[in-house]
């Protein structure tokens, strides 16, 4: 069976002025209570806007500049993996972070890409309002896109401050979830190799 080759959409959503951000958070604040004009929250509006723009900039992001040509030739056909990328994001339910690890694995067919390559993306989508799951088959959907290998494996471990601050409140569990394209999901000898060599890292995040 062959994985599906997904199409990568650069999203460009439409973007308040400069200070629209802060002038909506003064209005929040207020709305919660507080009195935005003190000493403590007099900047904390512009520096709300500065921070929801950098955590969102995955949106101007687009993979063609992010990989830059960073494609090699190269007569390898064995499993190529970069463990523990470290990421954050936004939860696109609450707007609250999750955190965690990522472990990538490709099956090269005639080339390479960057290993620097690979943060990078998983930057471009952790950097979205976002769920576990979609950025998880998103990294694993571009990485095939861009290299067409034999196939590609991403492993994402994630604690979600909307089930530690709020909810549940559950302070030490752990969410996992896995992509498998190609030869990850049609071979059990390729992925448990994957899992044996990303190993159990949930107690390390």
């Amino acid at each position: 069976m062959k994985s599906r080759k997904a199409s990568v959409k650069v999203i460009s959503p439409h973007r308040s002025n400069d200070g629209g951000i802060a002038l909506r958070m003064r209005e929040i604040l207020e709305q919660l209570g507080e009195d935005p004009s003190r000493e403590g929250l007099a900047q904390t509006p512009e520096r709300t806007e500065k921070a929801l723009k950098f955590l969102t900039s995955g949106y101007q992001m687009n993979v063609d500049k992010i990989v830059n040509g960073a494609l090699f030739k190269v007569k390898y056909d064995e499993m190529v993996i970069v463990k523990d990328i470290e990421f954050f994001s936004m939860c696109e339910h609450h707007m609250l972070p999750f955190y965690g690890k990522i472990h990538v694995a490709y099956l090269p067919t005639d080339r390479v890409i960057g290993l620097s390559k690979i943060p990078r993306i998983v930057d471009m989508f952790a950097r979205r309002l976002q769920v576990q799951e979609r950025l998880t088959q998103e990294i694993a959907e571009t990485i095939q896109q861009v290299l067409e290998p034999k196939g590609v494996g991403v492993i994402c471990e994630a604690r979600h401050f909307c089930m530690m601050m709020r909810g549940v409140e559950k302070q030490h569990s752990g969410t996992v979830t896995s992509a498998m394209l190609g030869a990850f999901r049609d071979l059990k000898e390729t992925r448990d190799e994957f899992l044996a060599l990303a190993g159990n890292h949930s107690s390390r995040f």
